[in-house]
């Protein structure tokens, strides 16, 4: 714990919402929520307009739209919004050379460690320059917390928001944290909450009063001790610069339960595909390939196997994440599949296909990829009168310039033509086929228009 509020932590207000708003004029101060827009898809982030309705992040999207009928339901651009975050951390990485990304809206700095605080008053400075700052690049705002720990910053700059900052004086945390909600502490989500009430503790004072002892008893030796020196307000985690990623991995959720097995097959070759170029883009490779199986009743299968050395070849990944298909019962229906690549490295080793060939004969891996090839023709990419184009996604058209999308079906797209900074603009509607409309790069928030 430190003796003054020098961990800053950032967390960017409706982040995915905001982005929208900010690049599409006619949804300022309106409710917008981003997110799957499938049956099984789930809200991502809800602008504060939404939220007035009851609508949170992770919620099931059909919820809602019961709750919010009215309100713009956008795809993600996520592109997009990781072009902001990059200007959001080299911002921050003006502040200090230790910067922890959390997400791509969130993270901690330590100001101590860039030299530009070591007081209230200087910290307190630095995190209004830094919202200024924010505003000045992105258009967008951020919330900051201070404190002397990076638990408290954090629930700092949750009391900040929106578009604050909130200082917490180190000496302080047990007061703060006393009559709390023990679900404000880290780790104490709607299980450990539901089981410390039925122990009559509700609140982090009664965690304090009940004693290590008790809390260990209750939820066991590590998660008891860590809870208790959290309801004493202390926590001495330091930030970290480099988070090294344990593992890369993809998945997606079907619309509806999928049951023919060469379509399986061919889903998990996909995400084996996508898996790799993840795992190139991050510069590693890894050792052990994991396969990820939701059933129809919710249970999930969960099967590994571990190679020889670490690979990034696209044909090793998707053969054994294929080998470990064939062990799964998916009897009854599949609702997600997930392919990953954990245990990672920085380098390769080049005689990994030899060993994946020796793993199974050449025979036994034609009979496998067959199926998969013979259901190849069938694309998921609609074809060139079949375009399909994403609610809030960006179009360009020949005539009337950079625009986004309303909605689209019945062969015909609803475009509005706006930019940043623009006056809310005028819609227009186009058969999906249109040869002069084509899908568009986002504008910048700030310094954008035409």
């Amino acid at each position: 714990m430190r003796s003054a509020p020098t961990i800053l932590h950032l967390d960017m207000d409706a982040f995915f919402a905001a982005a929208e708003q900010a690049s599409k004029p006619s949804l300022r101060g309106k409710p917008v929520i981003v997110g799957g827009l499938g049956p099984r898809g789930v809200v991502a982030t809800a602008s504060y307009e939404a939220r007035r309705f009851g609508v949170h992040s992770a919620m099931p999207m059909g919820q809602a739209r019961r709750l919010a009928p009215n309100a713009a339901y956008l795809v993600p651009r996520f592109a997009f919004y990781r072009s902001i975050s990059e200007q959001v951390m080299e911002l921050l990485g003006r502040l200090s050379p230790l910067v922890e990304p959390l997400s791509l809206d969130e993270a901690f700095v330590d100001l101590e460690a860039g030299g530009v605080a070591d007081d209230s008053g200087s910290a307190r400075a630095a995190g209004e320059r830094l919202r200024v700052d924010i505003l000045a690049t992105t258009g967008l705002t951020g919330s900051v917390g201070l404190a002397g720990s990076k638990m408290i910053a954090k629930i700092a700059s949750e009391e900040a928001k929106p578009d604050g900052l909130v200082l917490i004086e180190p000496g302080t945390e047990r007061e703060l944290l006393g009559p709390r909600s023990v679900r404000i502490l880290p780790g104490v989500g709607p299980a450990t909450g539901e089981h410390l009430r039925r122990a009559g503790m509700t609140t982090v004072t009664d965690l304090a009063e009940a004693g290590e002892d008790e809390l260990v008893r209750l939820l066991g030796r590590a998660h008891g001790a860590s809870l208790y020196r959290m309801a004493q307000g202390y926590d001495d985690r330091p930030v970290v610069a480099e988070r090294d990623a344990k593992s890369v991995s993809v998945e997606d959720t079907f619309d509806v339960d999928l049951h023919d097995r060469v379509r399986i097959r061919t889903e998990v070759e996909r995400l084996a595909e996508r898996c790799v170029g993840r795992l190139r883009g991050s510069g590693h490779s890894g050792r052990t390939i994991v396969l990820k199986v939701r059933r129809y009743d919710f249970s999930t299968l969960t099967r590994s196997e571990t190679l020889r050395g670490p690979t990034d070849d696209p044909v090793v990944v998707r053969e054994a994440a294929g080998r470990l298909l064939e062990a799964v019962d998916t009897t009854g229906g599949v609702r997600l599949l997930g392919v990953g690549v954990s245990g990672l490295a920085d380098y390769t080793q080049e005689d990994l296909f030899a060993q994946a060939a020796e793993a199974e004969s050449a025979p036994a891996v034609g009979e496998a990829l067959a199926p998969a090839e013979a259901s190849a023709p069938e694309p998921e990419a609609p074809g060139p009168l079949e375009r399909h184009w994403a609610p809030g996604h960006d179009v360009r058209h020949a005539v009337y310039g950079a625009g986004w999308v309303q909605g689209s079906g019945v062969g015909r797209v609803t475009v509005r033509f706006e930019e940043p900074g623009s006056e809310p603009g005028r819609v227009r509607t186009f058969a999906v086929d249109d040869p002069e409309l084509e899908p568009g790069e986002p504008l910048p928030l700030v310094g954008g228009g035409e």
